[in-house]
């Protein structure tokens, strides 16, 4: 009987090489026993109770680099501003999460929380 053979181009940068089909065949079968193979998902991590997320600002002085406060609410944080001429002479600096990172506030967050901090006073 005769045997039939094909062109087997699975080799990396070494060339095609002929093959009889019936080895080919038999690494189709792995290939499909492997395309079977199901993984199960380890069990999920309890959830971590959350945490009482509160905004923190701090306040900084442009002119002298001093910090003017740290770790305030947003109430605190306007009231820090009343003392400021102009809304250029702080740099606000937020943080969402007690780890996070502090972030600096745009000039135009700022600007409103200078003009609170002004009809505050006023």
């Amino acid at each position: 009987m005769a045997k039939t053979w094909v062109l087997d181009t699975e080799t990396k940068g070494t060339g095609a090489h002929i093959a009889p089909l019936s080895s080919r065949a038999k690494q189709g079968e792995r290939e499909k026993q492997l395309a079977l193979v199901q993984l199960e998902r380890g069990p999920r991590p309890a959830p971590a109770p959350e945490e009482q997320k509160s905004t923190r600002f701090r306040v900084v002085d442009v002119m002298s680099g001093a910090v003017i406060g740290e770790e305030l609410d947003a109430r605190s944080a306007v009231a820090a501003l009343e003392q400021m001429r102009s809304a250029l002479d702080a740099r606000v600096y937020v943080r969402a999460s007690p780890g996070g990172r502090w972030r600096l506030l745009s000039l135009g967050d700022t600007r409103r929380m200078w003009e609170l901090a002004r009809a505050r006073a006023g």
